[in-house]
């Protein structure tokens, strides 16, 4: 019960139903992630490893980069099944097809450059 609690409450705010939302397009570093949501880095920071923690996300390396993706699933039975139909759900509402219009736009590149 406890894995199930943790990814309920992993799952229990909006930014990171959006942080999910958006993970499922390409794998992002968290200053990609943060200037498409519009929180501070160290917000998103902390919610992707309130993510991680529960097995929806993972993190790895690239050269400098920490990238986030989205998990298989392998953690658990209940992020599997979260991740899985997170990919059917929201995709209607305004706010995530806002997210998804702005995506393509955000580079790592630019946003260190600024």
């Amino acid at each position: 019960m406890k894995q199930f609690i943790r990814v309920m409450k992993a799952l229990s705010d909006p930014n990171r139903v959006k942080m999910m939302k958006i993970l499922q397009s390409r794998p992002l570093c968290v200053c990609e992630i943060k200037e498409t949501i519009g929180v501070a880095q160290s917000t998103a920071s902390k919610h992707l490893k309130l993510l991680e923690d529960a097995g929806l996300v993972r993190s790895f390396k690239d050269g400098l980069w920490v990238n986030y993706s989205l998990a298989d699933g392998s953690d658990s039975p209940y992020s599997a099944n979260m991740i899985g139909n997170l990919k059917h759900w929201l995709n209607d509402e305004a706010e995530i097809k806002n997210l998804n219009r702005i995506l393509p736009g955000i580079d790592r590149k630019d946003i260190v450059g600024k």
